[in-house]
């Protein structure tokens, strides 16, 4: 998902899809749901900072190892113009 997701809405608490399907190398992603990682958030666990930070961590990788990519293919202004406005949507 490459939208922005505020976890602590209550509609994730009924979110069985993995945090983010498009970043299927980061296991964490992939065990984890959006509804767990909700609930953590809201009982206060200490693990839902952890599992936001690698999620977050990755997702930032993946996507400059994206802007390398298109660098180097000579396509980044395509990219970048579908791609932000993409980035800023909250979901």
């Amino acid at each position: 998902n490459d939208s922005i997701i505020n976890i602590k809405n209550k509609k994730w608490r009924t979110c069985f899809k993995p945090i983010d399907a498009n970043l299927p190398d980061l296991d964490t992603d992939q065990v984890h749901t959006r509804a767990y990682l909700a609930h953590l958030f809201q009982a206060d666990e200490i693990i839902a900072l952890t599992l936001a930070s690698l999620h977050n961590l990755r997702f930032y990788l993946h996507l400059m190892e994206q802007v390398r990519e298109h660098i180097a293919a000579g396509t980044f202004l395509a990219f970048k113009n579908e791609a932000v406005p993409r980035l800023a949507q909250r979901i």
